[in-house]
């Protein structure tokens, strides 16, 4: 009896192959696992040492002295090192470091006479702006501890090498003139609660 066509035989019937996409391995190639295809992922390259700039804490106190009269406020002036004319001044606040074995408020005094000629006596604490700022590869934390003066003496003078320039402004002009949002917030805040008139 002959086989229907359809029955076919591996003898009589050729088996059909699906052509394989020339980029695709074939299934049963030769490989590390018993005969199925291992996928291998590329090695992870070992990451570069992170190096973090060094940490460093700076405490300075300062503040805004006002004149006899009470209606001109202390500023010192440095030129604008990003200024290309050199003429550029930015106005702030006198303050500098605190010392070893010293207070805030002696700081405050000294640093305020150094840089201004001007002598001075506290009034009322303004309040405390702390800030983040790269220097010298250091990442630096600085804390400034404010406050609010009145003349009490001394010649007007910037200090040399670290201020260019000091000056009494009318309160009223104070705010424009700083240079620092940081210190134009806390005379801004001074000026609501009338602090300045008080004094």
């Amino acid at each position: 009896m002959t086989p229907a066509p359809s029955a076919g035989s591996e003898g009589t019937k050729k088996k059909r192959r699906r052509k394989r996409p020339a980029h695709r391995s074939p299934q049963n190639s030769p490989t590390e696992n018993g005969g199925q295809q291992v996928k291998k992922t590329p090695a992870k390259k070992p990451s570069p040492a992170r190096t973090y700039a060094k940490r460093v804490d700076e405490v300075s106190a300062g503040g805004l002295v006002i004149d006899t009269t009470g209606k001109l406020g202390l500023l010192i002036g440095r030129r604008d090192q990003k200024d290309a004319t050199g003429k550029k001044i930015l106005w702030s606040l006198p303050k500098g470091h605190i010392e070893e074995g010293e207070t805030p408020e002696q700081a405050a005094l000294r640093e305020v006479e150094e840089e201004t000629g001007i002598q001075s006596q506290i009034e009322k604490h303004l309040g405390i702006i702390d800030f983040w700022f790269m220097a010298g590869g250091k990442r630096i934390h600085k804390t400034v501890h404010h406050y609010l003066f009145r003349e009490s003496g001394g010649v007007l003078a910037a200090q040399e090498s670290e201020v260019d320039e000091v000056a009494w402004f009318p309160l009223t002009e104070i705010i424009d003139k700083l240079a620092y949002p940081d210190e134009k917030k806390l005379i801004a805040r001074t000026s609501a609660t009338s602090e300045l008139e008080a004094i």
